[in-house]
């Protein structure tokens, strides 16, 4: 049994190969979700409160709260 028959392990700049190897999926990792967010939760926020805001008559809300009796003065 000789001892060249097994490679040598690479001991020399293992973490800093290991290292930018996850660095780059954290990245790309990160990147994706913060996409998922701004196009599955920020946008369709944004379209939600659009839609309100265009048709929302503010005096009619006061109006209806004032009758409620929400307002004491």
């Amino acid at each position: 049994m000789s001892s060249a028959l097994l490679p040598k392990p690479q001991m020399r700049r293992l973490l800093a190969r290991r290292m930018k190897f996850h660095l780059f999926g954290a990245f790309f990792v990160s990147l994706g979700c913060a996409a998922l967010y701004k196009f599955g939760v920020a946008e369709p926020r944004k379209k939600a409160y659009a839609e309100f805001y265009k048709n929302y008559d503010p005096m009619k809300d006061f109006e209806a709260m004032r009758a409620a009796g929400v307002f004491e003065s």
